[in-house]
């Protein structure tokens, strides 16, 4: 570990803060830093595309929210729900929540929050093309006063603390008004440049004091945190991305970081042997998949020929080759243990099946797609979509595949850049409906259901099971309706699923994560204690 680095002190002046330059960006570092004293060094795969917590619904983005913001509520690592900005709620009525506030929260400006600034971020929120479809069964904040506010659904919703935890509370007074060159600091700009994307005042336990996309991070702790209970004694985190995975991992056993993720399988076993690590592992939730586009190719409008790719797709193969066992093999969305889960469907993997089908459907020769997959955001991702493209081939599906790293990913992927396209998901509620929501609901721009749905797959009975099963507060009758929803997608081949991507940290000893990571993948960086 890196002892003795020094933050940025004022003088105690909470109001002033200091531009840095970083690679033509400029980043916001607050005063109110404490001196670093010891400092973690953190590789990732990649590091966050922007420091607006709104601009894109993703991993790096929450994990980035995490340590500069604070949510009103979070999971525990038993997926529970803790308290964090607001210290208590209760229901009021059928559609309404009252939450209650902690006092004296400052932002990092020195600013303190208020109901008003939860008020303000949820109107963000509900503008945001990626989180509005979560906000969806939400219709307003009522502030009652500083530290009190009603949250309001449409209809009785049952995953309304699930939602609350998407609510990171941003500093209004910050993100108001203009900038120098006369634009709205509350602009949201998605893969742009906005004052948002570029400067950042949260409530979070640490402050951004340099940023150098795709270089390096360093965050300093915030010296007027209002957690003073935590055990947390970290005072510095800089952040590295390491694309490579051999990479990472020999910066890990070589002691140049600290921290990292992931851990690729095939370095399981030397992270957890060597002396001077330990490997950290948890089962995954997030379902990595592959979409199929028929707007841009007619014969993916044929479910028989999306049955043929889904047939075509070793997925057992691939994790028990590519994935060297580190994940569950996946045959739909849901995970066992969601209430939409459904036993009964099972991996097709059958060759002989899927060239059957291709010829029924009048395709026996093939045609010609074009791929696209990230290689820096989800486990062996180039790996697995050259083994996809490669088995494919097999039913005469000739495959153009271009990987890139996922800052360039995410833009083609909003544009429908190619026929195919990968992509993993973790439920933002920790429920089956949201699987669907974003991935394989029909598109709709206005309440941003299928957000995430590269392949247009539109079924309106499907849609129909995730609305009246987010109405229906009965579990056993919402998980039937979700099961049916899961069945009807299976049946269809929505979406081709390959297997449930499982979690692996590696840490420096003395580094104690097994405390502050968790099933979402979004450690809590705050809390973390470091011998």
């Amino acid at each position: 570990l890196c002892h003795g680095a020094k933050g940025i002190r004022n003088g105690g002046k909470m109001n002033k803060f200091i531009r840095i330059a970083a690679a033509g960006v400029m980043s916001l570092a607050f005063g109110a830093v404490a001196q670093a004293e010891v400092t973690v060094k953190v590789a990732y795969d990649a590091d966050p595309v922007s420091l607006d917590p709104h601009e894109q619904l993703s991993g790096g983005t929450l994990q980035f929210s995490h340590m500069s913001f604070d949510p009103l509520v979070r999971w525990t690592q038993d997926l529970q729900f803790e308290p964090r900005l607001a210290k208590s709620w209760e229901q009021i009525d059928a559609n309404t929540t009252r939450f209650h506030l902690r006092s004296g929260v400052k932002f990092h400006s020195g600013n303190v929050m208020t109901a008003a600034d939860v008020d303000w971020t949820f109107d963000r929120l509900k503008e945001s093309p990626d989180f509005k479809g979560i906000f969806s069964l939400f219709t307003d904040v009522k502030v009652i006063d500083d530290h009190t506010f009603d949250l309001i659904t449409s209809e009785p919703y049952p995953l309304v603390l699930h939602t609350v935890t998407y609510i990171f509370p941003m500093d209004s007074k910050f993100y108001s008004g203009t900038t120098d060159d006369g634009k709205d600091r509350a602009e949201l700009v998605k893969h742009g440049d906005s004052f948002a994307s570029r400067n950042v005042s949260g409530t979070g336990p640490f402050v951004v004091s340099s940023r150098e996309q795709g270089v390096k991070m360093v965050f300093d702790r915030f010296e007027d945190y209002w957690d003073t209970e935590t055990a947390g004694n970290v005072d510095q985190i800089i952040l590295t991305p390491i694309k490579e995975s051999p990479t990472r991992v020999a910066a890990l056993l070589s002691g140049d970081v600290d921290f990292i993720a992931p851990v690729p399988p095939t370095d399981l076993a030397r992270v957890a042997d060597n002396d001077g690590t330990d490997l950290i592992t948890m089962p995954g939730t997030r379902i990595i998949t592959f979409q199929m586009n028929q707007n841009r190719v007619e014969a993916l409008k044929d479910a028989r020929v999306r049955q043929a790719i889904d047939y075509a797709v070793n997925n057992a193969g691939i994790v028990d080759r590519i994935m060297r066992g580190f994940g569950t093999v996946g045959a739909q969305a849901s995970p066992a243990g969601y209430l939409g889960h459904n036993p009964d469907l099972k991996p097709r993997y059958d060759l002989a099946k899927a060239k059957e089908l291709m010829a029924e459907a009048g395709y026996a020769e093939g045609f010609e797609i074009s791929m696209m997959a990230p290689n820096n955001r989800y486990v062996n991702d180039d790996k697995i979509a050259q083994a996809v493209a490669s088995m494919l081939a097999k039913i005469n599906i000739k495959v153009d595949l271009q990987t890139m790293p996922k800052a360039q990913y995410w833009p083609a992927f909003d544009e429908r850049a190619a026929d195919m396209m990968m992509i993993g998901w973790h439920s933002d509620t920790e429920d089956s409906a949201n699987f669907h929501q974003f991935l394989s609901h029909c598109f709709d721009q206005d309440s941003g259901n299928g957000q995430y749905n590269s392949g247009n797959y539109c079924n309106a009975e499907a849609d129909m099971l995730m609305a009246k099963a987010n109405a229906e507060t009965d579990a056993a009758k919402r998980a039937e309706m979700l099961q049916q929803m899961e069945t009807i997608l299976y049946n269809e081949a929505a979406f081709i699923p390959l297997h449930w991507q499982n979690l692996a940290w590696g840490v420096r000893k003395g580094v104690h994560a097994e405390k502050i990571v968790n099933a979402l993948n979004f450690p809590y960086f705050g809390d973390l204690v470091v011998d």
